[in-house]
């Protein structure tokens, strides 16, 4: 019985821990939301949308890490208990890289 008790534990500690940013699934972001921009306009967005990506990535990442020495050392995935779990905003700027690169090609843009 106390196997089974911590076998639990375990499991639904690093259930709760934080995915890696390439794990994370894109939301879906219309293309409609970029359609009023230049091509100039969406080079812009599409540089600081990537650096915004690079930062929030970096932050998962370091979240993903820190669940998983919390889990290893005391059983609870610290990162995501406190606030360092950035998979919504991961999967937002994913979604609005994508948007932006596809209103560049639908617009033949270089």
């Amino acid at each position: 019985m106390r196997k089974f008790v911590l076998a639990a534990t375990v499991l639904a500690a690093a259930s709760g821990c934080a995915k890696r940013p390439d794990a994370i699934v894109p939301v879906d972001i219309p293309m409609a939301a970029y359609s009023n921009m230049s091509c100039q306009q969406l080079g812009q967005e599409m540089v600081k949308e990537q650096q915004a990506l690079a930062a929030v990535s970096k932050a998962q990442n370091d979240a993903a890490t820190g669940d998983a020495f919390g889990v290893f050392l005391i059983g609870v995935p610290m990162s995501s208990t406190f606030g360092g779990d950035k998979e919504g905003q991961v999967a937002v700027s994913k979604g609005k890289v994508q948007a932006i690169e596809n209103s560049l090609r639908g617009k033949g843009c270089k």
